[in-house]
């Protein structure tokens, strides 16, 4: 039988390598390639079509939900498990729609990620008790789900750059578009949304999940 070949997406070392001997335990399953960010992520699962997918939302240069969307346009049949630390009703409808098959959280990790990719290998869906629980909650609650996008998928892309803090030309560059180009994304992109400033459009991508910011460390003691 062939193995179960398994790519890994997560921006941070230690957590791909915390995966990786995890995962290396279970006899027929190899990892046969990883990434950092997710149009890495997006290029390399083209490349090597991977059996399952195991991707992080928060990445560099293309998030873990975007870079879903783009597999899954590419490769219908991808299958797709979310392994974050996000936990809200939001995050949970924007996973399902960008097409993933599980969400894990990282804490439930070590109890849950051979069973979720187990019922990923068995063409199931997977969701940690969690996450089941929002979902539930969610629903008999009446939430509405996300408003409808407005942005292109491209559009997206370029939120994340310029949020990132990239000048239009190196969003240009990154995307292999001319600046003329990207600049008309940038303008249309502010239309839509109604946004006046570069820092209104970085707290959209935060509050949208497009980019995350990341929380300084306090130290609880500081010496004199």
């Amino acid at each position: 039988m062939a193995p179960l070949r398994i790519f890994l997406a997560d921006d941070h070392d230690v957590v791909r390598s915390g995966i990786r001997s995890v995962l290396n335990t279970q006899p027929g399953w190899e990892i046969c390639g990883e990434a950092s960010n997710g149009r890495e992520a997006v290029e390399k699962v083209a490349a090597l079509k991977p059996d399952v997918i195991v991707i992080d939302i928060g990445m560099p240069e293309l998030n873990g939900l975007e870079a879903t969307r783009q597999i899954i346009k590419a490769h219908e049949a991808a299958k797709v498990l979310v392994l974050t630390v996000h936990e809200s009703h939001q995050v949970v409808r924007e996973v399902l729609d960008a097409g993933a098959r599980g969400y894990i959280l990282k804490s439930d990790a070590g109890r849950d990620l051979i069973t979720a990719i187990q019922a990923l290998q068995r063409n199931k869906t997977f969701f940690t008790s969690k996450v089941a629980e929002l979902m539930l909650d969610s629903f008999l609650k009446g939430k509405p789900g996300i408003e409808k996008e407005v942005l292109t998928a491209r559009e997206r892309e370029v939120v994340q750059l310029l949020a990132e803090g990239k000048s239009t030309k190196e969003v240009a560059v990154a995307l292999g578009l001319s600046v003329k180009t990207a600049e008309t994304h940038r303008s249309n992109i502010m239309r839509k949304l109604d946004l006046h400033s570069v820092s209104e459009l970085v707290l959209y991508a935060v509050r949208n999940n497009i980019v995350q910011v990341v929380q300084p460390v306090v130290p609880t003691s500081a010496t004199a």
